[in-house]
Protein backbone atom coordinates (compact mmCIF):
# COMPACT_ATOMS: atom_id res chain seq x y z
CA UNK A 1 0.00 0.00 0.00
CA UNK A 2 1.44 3.41 -0.48
CA UNK A 3 2.28 5.79 1.91
CA UNK A 4 -0.12 7.83 3.61
CA UNK A 5 1.94 10.93 3.72
CA UNK A 6 3.42 10.73 0.30
CA UNK A 7 0.53 9.30 -2.09
CA UNK A 8 -2.56 11.16 -3.39
CA UNK A 9 -5.07 8.84 -2.80
CA UNK A 10 -8.39 9.12 -4.79
CA UNK A 11 -10.27 8.32 -1.72
CA UNK A 12 -9.65 8.29 2.20
CA UNK A 13 -12.08 6.43 4.03
CA UNK A 14 -12.44 7.49 8.05
CA UNK A 15 -13.14 4.40 10.24
CA UNK A 16 -12.94 0.65 9.46
CA UNK A 17 -16.86 -0.26 10.79
CA UNK A 18 -19.60 -1.42 9.09
CA UNK A 19 -19.86 1.61 7.25
CA UNK A 20 -16.20 2.18 6.43
CA UNK A 21 -15.35 -2.13 5.17
CA UNK A 22 -18.46 -1.25 3.24
CA UNK A 23 -17.57 1.71 1.13
CA UNK A 24 -14.15 -0.05 0.16
CA UNK A 25 -15.87 -2.70 -0.99
CA UNK A 26 -17.79 -0.84 -3.44
CA UNK A 27 -14.78 0.40 -4.42
CA UNK A 28 -12.65 -2.38 -5.25
CA UNK A 29 -15.83 -3.68 -6.88
CA UNK A 30 -17.13 -0.82 -9.36
CA UNK A 31 -13.65 1.28 -9.04
CA UNK A 32 -10.90 -0.92 -9.21
CA UNK A 33 -8.18 1.78 -10.75
CA UNK A 34 -9.31 4.21 -7.79
CA UNK A 35 -6.51 4.33 -5.09
CA UNK A 36 -7.45 4.42 -1.57
CA UNK A 37 -7.20 3.62 1.92
CA UNK A 38 -8.83 3.42 5.46
CA UNK A 39 -7.73 4.80 8.78
CA UNK A 40 -8.86 3.77 12.03
CA UNK A 41 -8.13 4.90 15.69
CA UNK A 42 -8.79 1.74 17.12
CA UNK A 43 -7.05 -1.19 16.87
CA UNK A 44 -9.50 -3.60 14.78
CA UNK A 45 -11.43 -3.31 12.60
CA UNK A 46 -15.58 -3.55 13.41
CA UNK A 47 -16.56 -0.13 14.94
CA UNK A 48 -19.00 -0.32 17.15
CA UNK A 49 -19.07 -4.11 16.96
CA UNK A 50 -15.38 -4.13 18.69
CA UNK A 51 -15.77 -0.90 20.73
CA UNK A 52 -18.77 -2.73 22.81
CA UNK A 53 -18.07 -5.77 24.94
CA UNK A 54 -21.13 -6.09 27.24
CA UNK A 55 -22.38 -9.30 27.94
CA UNK A 56 -25.02 -10.73 25.15
CA UNK A 57 -23.92 -7.95 22.80
CA UNK A 58 -25.93 -8.58 19.27
CA UNK A 59 -27.77 -6.93 16.12
CA UNK A 60 -31.02 -5.42 17.06
CA UNK A 61 -31.55 -6.22 12.83
CA UNK A 62 -32.02 -8.75 11.30
CA UNK A 63 -28.43 -9.78 9.50
CA UNK A 64 -30.13 -10.42 6.11
CA UNK A 65 -30.30 -6.51 5.54
CA UNK A 66 -27.55 -5.28 8.33
CA UNK A 67 -25.16 -7.46 6.35
CA UNK A 68 -24.41 -6.16 2.52
CA UNK A 69 -26.20 -7.04 -0.36
CA UNK A 70 -22.95 -8.12 -2.49
CA UNK A 71 -22.09 -10.44 0.73
CA UNK A 72 -24.59 -13.11 1.77
CA UNK A 73 -25.47 -14.08 5.37
CA UNK A 74 -24.79 -17.64 5.67
CA UNK A 75 -25.40 -17.89 9.19
CA UNK A 76 -28.51 -19.49 10.32
CA UNK A 77 -29.03 -16.69 13.33
CA UNK A 78 -30.98 -13.57 11.92
CA UNK A 79 -30.31 -12.12 15.25
CA UNK A 80 -26.62 -12.24 15.48
CA UNK A 81 -24.05 -11.97 18.21
CA UNK A 82 -20.89 -9.42 18.03
CA UNK A 83 -18.42 -12.38 17.52
CA UNK A 84 -20.80 -13.74 14.12
CA UNK A 85 -20.39 -10.19 12.93
CA UNK A 86 -17.34 -9.48 13.41
CA UNK A 87 -16.26 -12.80 11.40
CA UNK A 88 -18.64 -11.64 8.71
CA UNK A 89 -16.89 -8.05 8.59
CA UNK A 90 -13.09 -10.09 8.85
CA UNK A 91 -13.91 -12.23 5.71
CA UNK A 92 -15.72 -9.77 3.95
CA UNK A 93 -12.35 -7.64 4.33
CA UNK A 94 -9.97 -10.61 3.45
CA UNK A 95 -12.09 -11.29 0.50
CA UNK A 96 -11.69 -8.06 -1.23
CA UNK A 97 -8.57 -7.54 -0.48
CA UNK A 98 -8.95 -4.79 2.57
CA UNK A 99 -7.18 -6.23 5.51
CA UNK A 100 -3.96 -4.73 4.23
CA UNK A 101 -5.30 -1.28 3.29
CA UNK A 102 -6.27 -0.77 6.52
CA UNK A 103 -4.15 1.75 9.32
CA UNK A 104 -5.03 0.87 13.07
CA UNK A 105 -4.22 3.46 15.38
CA UNK A 106 -4.05 6.44 13.32
CA UNK A 107 -6.84 9.19 14.25
CA UNK A 108 -7.57 11.92 12.11
CA UNK A 109 -7.44 15.33 13.69
CA UNK A 110 -8.23 17.80 11.10
CA UNK A 111 -9.35 17.65 7.83
CA UNK A 112 -8.79 20.71 5.30
CA UNK A 113 -9.94 21.52 1.33
CA UNK A 114 -7.69 23.30 -0.50
CA UNK A 115 -9.58 24.77 -4.04
CA UNK A 116 -6.32 25.49 -6.35
CA UNK A 117 -4.90 21.73 -5.64
CA UNK A 118 -8.43 20.07 -5.82
CA UNK A 119 -6.95 17.93 -2.82
CA UNK A 120 -8.07 17.51 1.10
CA UNK A 121 -5.05 17.50 3.57
CA UNK A 122 -6.15 14.93 6.67
CA UNK A 123 -3.90 15.45 10.09
CA UNK A 124 -3.25 12.05 11.25
CA UNK A 125 -2.23 11.05 14.09
CA UNK A 126 -0.26 7.79 14.14
CA UNK A 127 2.38 5.58 15.93
CA UNK A 128 4.44 7.73 14.67
CA UNK A 129 3.43 11.06 15.37
CA UNK A 130 1.41 13.69 13.13
CA UNK A 131 1.43 13.04 9.54
CA UNK A 132 -0.43 14.89 6.55
CA UNK A 133 -2.62 12.57 4.19
CA UNK A 134 -3.56 13.57 1.17
CA UNK A 135 -6.58 12.96 -0.79
CA UNK A 136 -9.23 13.67 -3.39
CA UNK A 137 -12.31 12.72 -1.80
CA UNK A 138 -12.90 11.82 2.31
CA UNK A 139 -15.31 9.59 2.98
CA UNK A 140 -16.48 9.98 6.70
CA UNK A 141 -17.68 6.20 8.32
CA UNK A 142 -16.99 7.48 11.55
CA UNK A 143 -21.04 6.57 12.37
CA UNK A 144 -22.62 8.63 15.26
CA UNK A 145 -22.00 7.77 18.59
CA UNK A 146 -19.05 8.89 20.47
CA UNK A 147 -16.80 6.41 21.56
CA UNK A 148 -14.74 8.67 24.00
CA UNK A 149 -18.17 9.58 26.05
CA UNK A 150 -21.30 8.29 26.96
CA UNK A 151 -24.47 9.52 28.43
CA UNK A 152 -24.02 9.32 32.10
CA UNK A 153 -26.07 10.98 34.39
CA UNK A 154 -25.16 11.88 38.03
CA UNK A 155 -27.71 10.04 40.90
CA UNK A 156 -27.78 11.23 44.00
CA UNK A 157 -25.59 9.78 46.78
CA UNK A 158 -23.99 7.05 44.16
CA UNK A 159 -20.44 7.68 46.06
CA UNK A 160 -22.13 6.02 48.81
CA UNK A 161 -22.92 2.95 46.98
CA UNK A 162 -20.24 0.03 48.02
CA UNK A 163 -20.90 -1.95 44.52
CA UNK A 164 -19.50 -1.48 41.30
CA UNK A 165 -20.67 0.78 39.00
CA UNK A 166 -20.28 -0.10 35.21
CA UNK A 167 -21.22 1.84 31.99
CA UNK A 168 -21.90 -0.78 29.19
CA UNK A 169 -19.69 1.30 26.80
CA UNK A 170 -16.83 0.84 28.92
CA UNK A 171 -17.31 -2.68 30.23
CA UNK A 172 -14.37 -4.25 32.24
CA UNK A 173 -12.50 -7.13 30.82
CA UNK A 174 -13.18 -10.62 32.45
CA UNK A 175 -15.77 -8.82 34.67
CA UNK A 176 -17.29 -11.76 37.40
CA UNK A 177 -20.77 -10.86 37.79
CA UNK A 178 -21.86 -14.82 38.67
CA UNK A 179 -23.74 -14.80 42.08
CA UNK A 180 -24.18 -11.20 41.69
CA UNK A 181 -27.76 -9.16 42.14
CA UNK A 182 -27.60 -6.73 39.34
CA UNK A 183 -29.94 -3.85 38.54
CA UNK A 184 -29.08 -2.10 34.98
CA UNK A 185 -30.61 1.88 34.91
CA UNK A 186 -32.13 2.00 30.92
CA UNK A 187 -34.64 0.76 29.22
CA UNK A 188 -32.79 0.96 25.97
CA UNK A 189 -31.45 -1.92 23.65
CA UNK A 190 -28.83 -2.32 25.58
CA UNK A 191 -30.93 -2.88 29.18
CA UNK A 192 -32.78 -5.24 26.99
CA UNK A 193 -29.97 -6.93 25.57
CA UNK A 194 -28.17 -7.24 29.17
CA UNK A 195 -30.96 -8.47 31.16
CA UNK A 196 -31.17 -11.96 29.97
CA UNK A 197 -28.26 -12.28 28.67
CA UNK A 198 -26.80 -11.70 32.78
CA UNK A 199 -29.30 -13.37 34.19
CA UNK A 200 -28.24 -16.76 33.24
CA UNK A 201 -25.51 -16.24 36.18
CA UNK A 202 -26.63 -13.46 38.13
CA UNK A 203 -28.27 -14.35 41.48
CA UNK A 204 -31.02 -11.93 40.07
CA UNK A 205 -31.34 -9.20 37.72
CA UNK A 206 -33.67 -6.03 38.02
CA UNK A 207 -34.40 -3.45 34.85
CA UNK A 208 -34.65 -0.30 36.77
CA UNK A 209 -36.34 1.85 33.79
CA UNK A 210 -37.97 5.52 34.11
CA UNK A 211 -40.27 5.30 30.84
CA UNK A 212 -41.31 1.61 29.31
CA UNK A 213 -40.22 1.05 25.73
CA UNK A 214 -41.69 -1.26 23.60
CA UNK A 215 -39.88 -4.99 23.15
CA UNK A 216 -41.16 -7.23 20.66
CA UNK A 217 -40.22 -10.60 20.60
CA UNK A 218 -38.33 -11.59 17.28
CA UNK A 219 -37.08 -15.60 15.59
CA UNK A 220 -33.61 -15.36 16.40
CA UNK A 221 -33.64 -17.79 13.54
CA UNK A 222 -35.22 -17.32 9.92
CA UNK A 223 -37.41 -20.29 9.04
CA UNK A 224 -37.81 -19.25 5.19
CA UNK A 225 -34.35 -18.84 5.21
CA UNK A 226 -33.38 -21.93 6.21
CA UNK A 227 -35.76 -23.30 3.47
CA UNK A 228 -34.23 -21.58 0.95
CA UNK A 229 -30.60 -21.63 1.59
CA UNK A 230 -31.50 -25.59 1.66
CA UNK A 231 -31.93 -25.05 -2.36
CA UNK A 232 -30.88 -22.23 -3.23
CA UNK A 233 -27.86 -20.39 -4.00
CA UNK A 234 -26.02 -18.79 -1.02
CA UNK A 235 -26.05 -15.51 -2.92
CA UNK A 236 -29.88 -15.91 -4.67
CA UNK A 237 -31.13 -16.88 -0.64
CA UNK A 238 -29.91 -13.95 0.13
CA UNK A 239 -31.42 -11.92 -2.23
CA UNK A 240 -34.84 -13.61 -1.70
CA UNK A 241 -34.81 -12.68 2.17
CA UNK A 242 -33.15 -8.97 1.73
CA UNK A 243 -36.34 -8.74 -0.57
CA UNK A 244 -38.50 -10.05 1.70
CA UNK A 245 -37.36 -8.32 5.04
CA UNK A 246 -36.94 -4.64 3.50
CA UNK A 247 -40.32 -4.72 2.76
CA UNK A 248 -41.66 -6.21 5.86
CA UNK A 249 -39.46 -3.38 8.03
CA UNK A 250 -41.07 -1.25 6.02
CA UNK A 251 -44.58 -2.11 6.19
CA UNK A 252 -44.41 -2.77 9.63
CA UNK A 253 -43.38 0.91 10.35
CA UNK A 254 -45.57 2.08 8.30
CA UNK A 255 -48.33 -0.05 10.29
CA UNK A 256 -47.21 1.88 13.12
CA UNK A 257 -47.02 5.08 12.14
CA UNK A 258 -50.09 4.92 10.51
CA UNK A 259 -52.03 2.89 12.75
CA UNK A 260 -50.18 3.45 16.45
CA UNK A 261 -52.99 1.95 18.41
CA UNK A 262 -53.69 -1.06 16.26
CA UNK A 263 -50.16 -1.56 16.55
CA UNK A 264 -49.85 -0.84 20.15
CA UNK A 265 -52.13 -3.76 21.02
CA UNK A 266 -50.22 -6.16 18.67
CA UNK A 267 -47.37 -5.68 20.68
CA UNK A 268 -49.10 -5.99 23.63
CA UNK A 269 -50.35 -9.54 23.02
CA UNK A 270 -47.04 -10.48 21.40
CA UNK A 271 -45.72 -9.37 25.12
CA UNK A 272 -49.22 -10.99 27.20
CA UNK A 273 -47.93 -14.14 25.16
CA UNK A 274 -44.27 -14.42 27.01
CA UNK A 275 -45.15 -12.88 30.63
CA UNK A 276 -46.46 -14.73 33.23
CA UNK A 277 -50.71 -14.61 33.92
CA UNK A 278 -51.65 -11.34 35.43
CA UNK A 279 -48.26 -9.96 34.69
CA UNK A 280 -48.72 -6.23 35.44
CA UNK A 281 -48.18 -5.24 31.05
CA UNK A 282 -49.15 -1.60 31.18
CA UNK A 283 -46.98 -0.58 33.66
CA UNK A 284 -43.90 -1.76 33.06
CA UNK A 285 -44.57 -2.01 28.92
CA UNK A 286 -47.00 0.47 27.74
CA UNK A 287 -44.91 3.51 26.23
CA UNK A 288 -46.45 6.85 26.55
CA UNK A 289 -45.22 7.41 23.27
CA UNK A 290 -46.81 5.27 19.80
CA UNK A 291 -44.32 2.31 17.98
CA UNK A 292 -41.03 3.83 15.86
CA UNK A 293 -41.69 7.12 17.27
CA UNK A 294 -38.54 5.62 19.00
CA UNK A 295 -36.61 2.33 18.11
CA UNK A 296 -38.35 -1.00 19.07
CA UNK A 297 -36.23 -3.01 20.89
CA UNK A 298 -35.94 -7.11 19.69
CA UNK A 299 -36.00 -10.29 21.94
CA UNK A 300 -34.41 -12.84 20.00
CA UNK A 301 -36.98 -15.59 20.72
CA UNK A 302 -38.68 -13.62 23.83
CA UNK A 303 -35.67 -14.38 25.84
CA UNK A 304 -36.37 -10.99 27.80
CA UNK A 305 -39.77 -12.66 28.75
CA UNK A 306 -38.20 -15.86 29.35
CA UNK A 307 -36.19 -14.40 32.21
CA UNK A 308 -39.18 -12.81 33.52
CA UNK A 309 -41.20 -15.90 33.36
CA UNK A 310 -38.23 -17.71 35.18
CA UNK A 311 -38.26 -15.08 37.89
CA UNK A 312 -34.55 -14.89 37.00
CA UNK A 313 -35.37 -10.88 36.19
CA UNK A 314 -37.18 -8.28 37.40
CA UNK A 315 -38.64 -4.87 36.08
CA UNK A 316 -39.20 -1.42 38.06
CA UNK A 317 -40.81 1.11 36.59
CA UNK A 318 -40.64 4.53 38.41
CA UNK A 319 -38.08 7.42 38.98
CA UNK A 320 -35.30 6.78 41.20
CA UNK A 321 -34.14 8.82 44.48
CA UNK A 322 -31.26 8.32 45.31
CA UNK A 323 -28.18 5.35 45.88
CA UNK A 324 -27.38 4.04 49.08
CA UNK A 325 -24.59 1.47 50.25
CA UNK A 326 -26.45 -1.34 49.36
CA UNK A 327 -28.70 -0.28 46.33
CA UNK A 328 -30.74 2.03 44.26
CA UNK A 329 -33.96 3.76 46.38
CA UNK A 330 -36.95 4.50 44.42
CA UNK A 331 -38.94 7.21 44.65
CA UNK A 332 -41.66 4.55 45.90
CA UNK A 333 -39.67 3.90 48.95
CA UNK A 334 -38.49 0.75 47.50
CA UNK A 335 -35.03 -0.57 47.49
CA UNK A 336 -33.36 -2.29 44.66
CA UNK A 337 -30.35 -4.71 46.43
CA UNK A 338 -27.52 -4.79 44.04
CA UNK A 339 -23.93 -5.48 44.19
CA UNK A 340 -23.20 -4.04 40.65
CA UNK A 341 -25.13 -1.33 39.05
CA UNK A 342 -24.68 -1.40 35.11
CA UNK A 343 -26.18 2.31 34.40
CA UNK A 344 -26.95 1.57 30.65
CA UNK A 345 -28.61 5.00 30.42
CA UNK A 346 -27.85 5.88 26.53
CA UNK A 347 -25.03 6.90 24.17
CA UNK A 348 -23.39 9.94 23.15
CA UNK A 349 -23.70 11.62 19.35
CA UNK A 350 -20.67 12.75 17.43
CA UNK A 351 -20.84 14.07 14.19
CA UNK A 352 -18.28 13.28 11.73
CA UNK A 353 -16.35 12.10 14.85
CA UNK A 354 -15.86 15.40 15.87
CA UNK A 355 -12.99 15.91 12.95
CA UNK A 356 -12.99 19.70 12.38
CA UNK A 357 -13.19 20.47 8.78
CA UNK A 358 -11.80 23.70 6.66
CA UNK A 359 -12.70 24.87 3.24
CA UNK A 360 -9.62 27.14 2.41
CA UNK A 361 -9.11 27.87 5.64
CA UNK A 362 -12.31 28.60 6.62
CA UNK A 363 -13.83 26.51 9.73
CA UNK A 364 -17.05 24.72 7.87
CA UNK A 365 -20.27 25.27 10.71
CA UNK A 366 -21.54 21.50 10.00
CA UNK A 367 -24.89 22.34 11.67
CA UNK A 368 -25.85 24.96 9.57
CA UNK A 369 -24.94 23.05 6.46
CA UNK A 370 -27.74 21.37 4.14
CA UNK A 371 -27.26 17.51 3.30
CA UNK A 372 -27.56 16.34 -0.13
CA UNK A 373 -28.68 12.65 -1.01
CA UNK A 374 -27.91 11.80 2.77
CA UNK A 375 -24.86 11.76 2.28
CA UNK A 376 -22.85 15.54 1.10
CA UNK A 377 -22.72 18.58 3.37
CA UNK A 378 -23.64 21.72 0.99
CA UNK A 379 -20.84 23.92 0.12
CA UNK A 380 -18.24 21.67 1.03
CA UNK A 381 -16.18 20.07 -2.01
CA UNK A 382 -15.71 16.06 -2.43
CA UNK A 383 -17.06 15.30 1.62
CA UNK A 384 -19.11 12.17 1.84
CA UNK A 385 -20.56 10.53 4.94
CA UNK A 386 -22.63 7.58 6.20
CA UNK A 387 -25.83 7.98 8.36
CA UNK A 388 -27.70 4.88 8.61
CA UNK A 389 -31.86 4.02 8.68
CA UNK A 390 -32.93 4.72 12.11
CA UNK A 391 -36.23 2.67 10.98
CA UNK A 392 -34.65 -0.39 9.33
CA UNK A 393 -31.20 -1.66 9.22
CA UNK A 394 -28.04 0.85 9.18
CA UNK A 395 -26.52 -1.11 6.32
CA UNK A 396 -29.55 -0.47 3.95
CA UNK A 397 -28.32 3.17 3.74
CA UNK A 398 -24.82 2.43 3.78
CA UNK A 399 -25.15 0.57 0.66
CA UNK A 400 -27.57 2.53 -1.25
CA UNK A 401 -24.89 5.67 -0.49
CA UNK A 402 -21.39 4.30 -1.47
CA UNK A 403 -23.33 2.74 -4.81
CA UNK A 404 -23.63 6.60 -5.19
CA UNK A 405 -21.08 7.61 -4.35
CA UNK A 406 -19.11 5.51 -7.04
CA UNK A 407 -21.37 6.17 -9.53
CA UNK A 408 -20.35 9.87 -9.16
CA UNK A 409 -17.29 9.15 -9.39
CA UNK A 410 -17.22 7.26 -13.03
CA UNK A 411 -19.68 10.42 -13.96
CA UNK A 412 -17.39 13.65 -13.09
CA UNK A 413 -14.80 11.04 -14.66
CA UNK A 414 -16.37 11.02 -17.48
CA UNK A 415 -16.57 14.68 -18.06
CA UNK A 416 -12.98 15.10 -16.90
CA UNK A 417 -14.09 16.97 -13.93
CA UNK A 418 -12.13 16.25 -9.83
CA UNK A 419 -14.37 18.79 -7.29
CA UNK A 420 -18.06 18.04 -6.63
CA UNK A 421 -19.90 20.95 -4.65
CA UNK A 422 -23.59 20.80 -3.63
CA UNK A 423 -25.04 24.05 -3.48
CA UNK A 424 -28.14 24.62 -1.55
CA UNK A 425 -30.66 26.74 -2.87
CA UNK A 426 -30.71 30.63 -1.26
CA UNK A 427 -34.23 30.48 -0.59
CA UNK A 428 -34.81 27.10 0.73
CA UNK A 429 -36.17 28.34 4.40
CA UNK A 430 -38.27 24.79 5.42
CA UNK A 431 -35.37 22.97 6.97
CA UNK A 432 -35.47 20.55 9.82
CA UNK A 433 -32.95 18.38 11.52
CA UNK A 434 -31.07 16.11 9.89
CA UNK A 435 -32.55 12.88 12.03
CA UNK A 436 -36.23 13.34 12.64
CA UNK A 437 -36.79 11.04 15.30
CA UNK A 438 -37.62 11.46 18.99
CA UNK A 439 -34.76 8.80 20.61
CA UNK A 440 -33.18 10.67 23.54
CA UNK A 441 -29.66 10.31 22.48
CA UNK A 442 -30.85 11.97 18.84
CA UNK A 443 -32.51 14.91 20.90
CA UNK A 444 -29.99 15.78 22.98
CA UNK A 445 -27.65 16.53 19.82
CA UNK A 446 -29.94 17.85 17.75
CA UNK A 447 -28.48 21.17 17.59
CA UNK A 448 -24.92 19.49 16.46
CA UNK A 449 -26.01 17.95 14.01
CA UNK A 450 -26.95 19.29 9.65
CA UNK A 451 -29.88 20.08 8.44
CA UNK A 452 -32.14 18.60 5.79
CA UNK A 453 -34.57 20.35 3.38
CA UNK A 454 -38.38 19.65 2.64
CA UNK A 455 -37.55 17.71 -0.58
CA UNK A 456 -35.48 15.71 -2.91
CA UNK A 457 -32.04 16.24 -2.76
CA UNK A 458 -32.25 17.60 0.59
CA UNK A 459 -34.15 15.58 2.32
CA UNK A 460 -33.19 12.67 4.84
CA UNK A 461 -35.54 10.03 3.41
CA UNK A 462 -36.25 6.70 5.88
CA UNK A 463 -37.41 4.47 3.17
CA UNK A 464 -35.09 1.98 1.30
CA UNK A 465 -37.47 0.80 -1.01
CA UNK A 466 -37.52 4.32 -2.15
CA UNK A 467 -34.33 5.42 -2.46
CA UNK A 468 -33.29 2.00 -4.47
CA UNK A 469 -35.74 3.76 -6.89
CA UNK A 470 -34.58 7.13 -6.53
CA UNK A 471 -30.45 5.19 -7.65
CA UNK A 472 -31.54 3.49 -10.40
CA UNK A 473 -34.23 6.39 -11.93
CA UNK A 474 -32.49 9.67 -11.18
CA UNK A 475 -30.00 11.17 -13.12
CA UNK A 476 -26.85 10.72 -10.93
CA UNK A 477 -25.42 14.40 -11.38
CA UNK A 478 -28.50 16.53 -9.78
CA UNK A 479 -28.61 20.08 -10.89
CA UNK A 480 -27.15 21.11 -7.28
CA UNK A 481 -24.12 19.63 -7.81
CA UNK A 482 -21.34 22.24 -9.09
CA UNK A 483 -18.54 20.21 -11.17
CA UNK A 484 -15.13 21.83 -12.13
CA UNK A 485 -11.75 20.58 -12.44
CA UNK A 486 -8.74 21.56 -9.77
CA UNK A 487 -7.31 24.66 -11.34
CA UNK A 488 -10.34 27.06 -10.31
CA UNK A 489 -9.83 30.69 -10.97
CA UNK A 490 -9.87 32.73 -7.19
CA UNK A 491 -13.78 33.63 -8.19
CA UNK A 492 -14.54 30.10 -8.04
CA UNK A 493 -12.85 29.22 -5.05
CA UNK A 494 -14.30 31.84 -3.03
CA UNK A 495 -17.77 30.25 -4.49
CA UNK A 496 -17.23 26.62 -3.11
CA UNK A 497 -16.37 28.71 -0.06
CA UNK A 498 -19.10 30.48 0.53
Amino acid sequence: MPSLDTHEFDVLIIGAGISGIGCACHLTRELPDKSWAILETRKDLGGTWDLFKYPGIRSDSDLHTFSYEFKPWTSPNAIASADEIMKYLRDAADEYGISEKINYGHQVVSADWDSHAGLWTLGVEGPSGLIKAKCRWVFSATGYYDYETAFRPKFSGEETFEGDLVHPQFWPENYEYAGKRIAIIGSGATAVTLLPAMATQAAHVTQIQRTPTYVLPRPKQDGLAKVLKSFLSPKLAHAMMRWKNTRLQRYFYLFCQRFPESARRLIRKANAKHLPNQYPIDTHFKPPYDPWDQRLCAAPDGDFFDAIKAGKATVKTGDIDQFEPTGVRMKSGELVVADTVVIATGLKLKMLGGIPLRVDAARVDVPSCLVFRGMMLSNVPNFAFAIGYTNSSWTLKVDILCKYLCNLMLAMDDQCKTVCVPKAPVAMKDTRPLLDFAAGYVQRAIKELPKQGAEYPWEMTLDYMADRRSLRNRPVLDPALILSSPKCTESARTEVAA
